[in-house]
């Protein structure tokens, strides 16, 4: 992987648990980080395994390792959230990752 690759900005968020203005707890989103990363489609095999199970806005972004990440996060990219699905640190070298997520329905 080119690091010229790693155009795209990306904000990962955890999600909190904080008291609203009425004393009831919520979930809320904060960011955690904000890195460069690569993003592609699926394409082949992936696709289409994605597709079986009916998640056909599968978005593949790799960055840097980046400790600390985990699938209760959120990705923000170009105003869309996206839930992980998949952490792969590539063959367990500290050296980069490949996240597998989906697109959030803005419906809910």
């Amino acid at each position: 992987m080119s690091i010229g690759e790693m155009r795209h900005r990306i904000t990962f968020q955890r999600i909190t648990n904080a008291a609203n203005e009425n004393g009831f707890e919520s979930e809320t989103c904060e960011d955690y980080k904000t890195v460069w990363a690569a993003v592609s489609n699926l394409h082949g095999k992936e696709y289409f395994a994605a597709k079986a199970v009916q998640e056909e806005n599968t978005v593949k972004f790799t960055i840097r390792f980046l400790d600390g990440l985990d699938q209760t996060m959120k990705i923000l990219f170009q105003g869309k959230a996206y839930n992980i699905t998949a952490i792969d640190n590539i063959k367990y070298r500290n050296r980069y990752i490949e996240i597998k997520a989906t697109e959030v329905d803005p419906g809910g």
